[in-house]
């Protein structure tokens, strides 16, 4: 049995919303009793060569909210994302709702307060989020019970969100043909991340896993969704056979070959503010650029 309250009885209507720019996918998670729903991984839009942050993809989100008659209950951060900036503050100022994240969003937030040089006015206590999770905290999305699985390795901060039998895995996992996220950015860590990813193939077999980017590695076209089981029996970087140390010196060996995502300087400023961009002394929104400093 599952150390978690995990319902397989539950099935939430899942739609999803890709982002072409920043190959993210984010997604409406429906309570099937009742109109409430959730919002994971938004995505805010960014021309970061012109310095321009638009809301695109946040508002074809909000516009489905709205006329589906839904209310919306969460916003959920499944980490501090590096690759793409969370349009998180936006979307609650139309719609409402309380922000999750981990509760290790202190640990983030403290590391990248120090390679951004920010001043005592930024909070590294997790402050600008309403909910910090703890593993295997529970919160309700109307009748649905959810919970949180802490899962760091690809950052300090991840976790998988479990809602009825669909699993919101971040960049815990990818599809079985992508196999898994980077382990080499500040607090993460290769072996961790195998572990992290052996609690949740430890879920059922017919858990629906949801991504939060594809690649359509090989030219396939993108996929978000598949299963615990489809995972554990084809994932090419921890299916079958694969062992602990395996993992570790491929993702270890691999991860030194990548460069670091395109949008990361702005994520990481963005994101660990809860989606809010910083700002000068004069109040202007400005972001910086740490030279050598990642």
């Amino acid at each position: 049995m599952s150390a978690y309250p995990v319902n397989m009885s539950v099935k939430p209507e899942v739609t999803a919303f890709f982002d072409e720019d920043t190959n993210t996918i984010s997604y409406v998670v429906k309570d099937p009793e009742s109109n409430a729903c959730a919002i994971v991984d938004s995505v805010m839009d960014i021309d970061y060569a012109a310095g321009r942050i638009t809301f695109a993809h946040a508002d074809n989100m909000i516009a489905f909210v709205k006329d589906n008659g839904l209310k919306l209950e969460w916003i959920i951060e499944t980490h501090v994302h590096a690759d793409h900036l969370s349009a998180a503050p936006y979307i609650q100022q139309e719609l409402g709702g309380k922000l999750g994240i981990g509760s290790k969003i202190t640990v983030v937030q403290d590391t990248f307060g120090k390679v951004f040089n920010e001043g005592t006015e930024f909070q590294r206590d997790g402050s600008q989020f309403d909910r910090l999770f703890e593993d295997g905290d529970t919160y309700q999305v109307g009748s649905m019970t959810c919970f949180a699985i802490y899962t760091p390795g690809h950052t300090p901060a991840c976790m998988v969100h479990v809602m009825g039998d669909a699993a919101f895995v971040g960049d815990t996992l990818f599809m079985p043909d992508g196999g898994s996220a980077r382990a080499d950015f500040p607090g993460g860590d290769a072996g961790t991340l195998y572990d992290s990813i052996q609690k949740l193939l430890a879920l059922p077999d017919d858990m629906r896993l949801f991504m939060c980017h594809d690649y359509g590695p090989n030219g396939r076209d993108i996929k978000w969704e598949t299963t615990v089981g489809e995972e554990k029996q084809h994932n090419i970087h921890v299916g079958e056979g694969k062992t602990r140390e395996d993992f570790i010196k491929f993702r270890t060996e691999r991860d030194a070959q990548l460069d670091m995502p395109r949008l990361i300087i702005p994520s990481l400023q963005v994101n660990m503010r809860a989606g809010k961009v910083p700002t000068d002394s004069s109040g202007k929104k400005m972001l910086k650029v740490p030279v050598n400093g990642l």
